[in-house]
This record gives C-alpha cells, structure tokens and sequence, in this order.
C-alpha cells in the first residue's frame, strides 16, 4: 500500500506482470509505463491509463512511482574510479584490508595508463592497466575496450590477479548510476530493445531509431565508457523535466560493459533547422512559424519556473514530431541555476555576451539564445549573423550590432528578438512573458485570416 496517495497524471513504471482479474482492470507487463489517473475509494488501487491510452484499475503495490534521479552525490558508472591518486593514498583508501577491496587509479608513473589497486591477504597489489592498440589490458592475454569491461571481467574471474574483485572502494562522494536510474524507475531491459538505422552520428556515438515493446523510439547509443558518464548527467536532467515541449527520456539503459543507451521519444521530422530548410517559405505558412516559436517559448518558460539553464538553445537542438510540434531537445549542458560550472565549447552565434564572457549563465542567457532561435525560424534555418566573420560577432555585438529582420517577418516578432538581444540581461524578458506576446499575436493573427 501507498502512504500518501499519488496526484494525477504520475507517471509509473510496473514491477510486476498484472493479468486482472476483473473488466474494470487494467492488464500490465513488468516494465509497463502506466499514468495515474485518479485514487480509487480503495487506497490500494489506482485508475490508471497504459502507453496506448486504455484505461482500468490496477494495485498500487504492483507499480513504483517514476522519480527525478537527484542525488545528493556525483552520479558515476565508475564510482570505484578514483582518477589522480598516489600509490600511497591508494593504500591508505584500501585501509583496513579487506580481500576483494579495489579501486582503480590514474598511473603516476605512466601517463595515460591506469592502475588497477586490489587488497588481498593484508596488502595491497598495484596492477598497471596498458592501452595496448586502443585497447586495455593487464597480462597482454585479455583486451577491453574500457575499464568498465576490464573490472566486470576480474569480477567475474581472478584470471592470473590475486584476489577475484569483490567489493569496489567507492570514491567519496559518489554513487552508482546504475543504482540512482533504477531506484527512480528510469531503468529499461536491453533484451526488450531492438535497434534499427542509423539516423544520426555524433563525436559520442551514433542516434538510432529502436522499437521498445512495440513503441517506436529513439536511441542515444554512447560506447565510451568516458563519454557515457558526460552523458549521465544528460540523462539525470531529463528524468527532472516533464512537458509536452520538452522531448521525454522514457529510460536509461547501462551496460556492464560501459555502453549507455538514452532512450527518448522518436521526433519523426528531425531538428528543427534542417525541417525549415527543407521545407521553404512555399511550405511553411506565417502559422506554422509562430506555432514553433510558442511552442519553445513553453518549453522555455516551463524550463525557467523550474530554475533550469538550457545554455545550448538553437534550432538544432529543437525537435519536430510527425504532427509539426516543436520540442526542445539536447540537455548535455543543462544544468541547475545555480551551476556556474564552465561549459566546454560554446556556440558563439548563440551564446549571450555576458555568458561569453564571464560564464554567467542564466534564464536571461537563455533568452538571448531564444532571440536568435526566432531569427533562424523565420530566415528558414539560415546561419545567423550572416556575412560576419566568426571572431568579429562578439566585439559587434558588444558595440550594439543586431541582425536584420529577416525577410518576411513580421515587424511585432522581429521587435521580440530585439528585446531578447539587450545587452543588459535584467532588461532582457522573462520566458513567461515572451510566451503570452507570442500568444497574443497568434490570436491577433487568427483574426485577420
């Protein structure tokens, strides 16, 4: 039983199968998405709706709520990784000894190889890890592609090491991903997934489309052990945020073998830019423009009434489904408000000054990026600032340069991007008042068709 009663519309991840036993219930499979719906007189069952819209009652026992994966520490796929240690601070983390204990560390004696630290009979053993043609290895028999794979084989089998891996020295401060993703109910079964095509490539890996459980999908496919755990925190993001403009993970798939699937709602038409460059102005009527842009707008004001910073808003990173909605996708960088963590490289086109600047990101930074998202949906996924050199934008735009309004526009939206572009943030918009302007035009618009 529950102890306080889930609200409407929770989202629930299924336990157990559930055959029914009554026409009033609903039929489920372990794994099964399922959306609260209302609380019944009796507290121990709920109505509920599946994926495909069915409606009936189930046990509340027999599902667990979905939850934002927000732990207090670090999220790792690695949380026995303890990067740059000593030998020796590696033996005193090993302490008291304990056969099995392990950690591994960052050579100090040669860069780029790794240790492998084991206590076993009292003390301590150092194994280097040598990448040998791309891959890892310790006795030059066994190859991994990284060390997720080389720790899951020496747990499995001693191999030539002293001691099996039995327990890992976790490293202060951090968790278990693995751990975080299935306490929140975000964990899928790979068994269930089926990949198909290709239908993007990335530095991190590939984009593809999959089917889990019969539901079209997209998968993030990231085989790098390093590159996953960037992409951790992606995922952790995504698990906090919930809105029809906003495009949803449905789970996270962690192999022991360090690959990481993300796997998220299909968008049948692909990113925005590449959609309204494609289709052109004989296509895309005044109505369809504007709708992409509230669209965004509520995503963003939904991002900012939850203290959320986008930091990468463009139109590459906004999606369209097969019914012409706009989601924004794309949170690698999306972090708290309160982050001031530096980001890697920044798209300069889209980035506001202060943030260029002094890496001070903000909702306001987020309107800037929103200004010139509007400039390419109504310039048809043309790249803003064109004709101006790369490393003249930001000393233009510090002395005031705005970009034209771009043909066809009308004068009340371009007037919207020029508010976003103030140099001073404060006088910059709220994502909430950008929302209702645009609103208000649409009606505007309605009645002059």
């Amino acid at each position: 039983m529950t102890e306080t009663p889930w609200p409407q519309g929770t989202e629930c991840v299924a336990r157990y199968n559930f055959k029914g036993t009554s026409e009033h219930d609903l039929p489920f499979n372990k794994g099964d998405l399922l959306s609260i719906i209302v609380v019944t007189k009796d507290p121990n069952w709920y109505k509920a709706k599946n994926s495909a819209g069915r409606e009936g009652t189930i046990p509340a026992n027999y599902v667990q709520k979905r939850e934002g994966v927000k732990s207090g520490g670090k999220l790792s796929l690695m949380p026995w990784f303890h990067g740059k240690i000593t030998r020796n601070q590696a033996e005193q983390l090993l302490c008291p000894p304990e056969t099995g204990l392990f950690l591994v560390r960052e050579s100090t004696n040669f860069p780029g190889d790794y240790t492998l630290c084991v206590s076993c009979d009292g003390k301590v053993e150092h194994y280097r890890i040598i990448y040998h043609n791309g891959k890892l290895t310790i006795d030059e028999e066994e190859y991994f592609e990284n060390l997720m794979q080389l720790v899951e084989h020496y747990t499995k089998d001693a191999d030539g090491l002293c001691t099996r891996l039995l327990k890992p020295k976790v490293e202060e401060g951090t968790v278990a991903a693995q751990d975080e993703f299935s306490k929140g109910g975000w964990s899928m079964n790979r068994n269930e997934l089926k990949l198909q095509q290709v239908i993007g490539k990335g530095e991190f890996g590939d984009v593809m489309v999959g089917d889990y459980r019969g539901t079209k999908v997209a998968v993030k496919c990231i085989k790098n052990d390093a590159t996953a755990q960037a992409f951790i925190a992606e995922a952790s993001v995504m698990t906090q945020l919930r809105h029809d403009n906003l495009v949803q993970l449905l789970g996270v798939i962690v192999e022991e073998n360090g690959s990481l699937y993300i796997v998220t709602e299909y968008m049948a038409k692909g990113c925005l830019v590449d959609f309204l460059r494609s289709r052109g102005r004989t296509v895309l009527g005044a109505d369809a423009l504007l709708n992409f842009t509230i669209d965004v707008s509520e995503a963003m004001a939904y991002l900012e009434t939850n203290n959320f910073v986008h930091r990468d808003l463009a139109a590459r990173n906004v999606l369209v489904s097969e019914d012409n909605i706009a989601k924004v996708s794309d949170f690698g960088l999306t972090k708290e408000a309160s982050s001031t963590q530096d980001t890697a490289k920044l798209p300069v086109k889209w980035t506001s000054p202060e943030a260029l600047r002094e890496k001070k990101f903000s909702t306001k930074s987020d309107v800037w990026s929103f200004g010139v998202l509007l400039w390419e949906i109504y310039s048809f996924g043309r790249v803003p600032y064109p004709r101006i050199p790369l490393k003249e934008v930001v000393p233009r735009v510090e002395k005031g340069y705005v970009m034209d309004c771009p043909d066809g526009c009308p004068e009340v939206v371009y007037n919207i991007m020029k508010m976003c572009w103030n140099l001073d943030p404060g006088a910059r918009p709220t994502f909430q008042m950008l929302k209702e302007r645009l609103q208000h035009i649409s009606k505007g618009m309605g009645k002059n068709l």
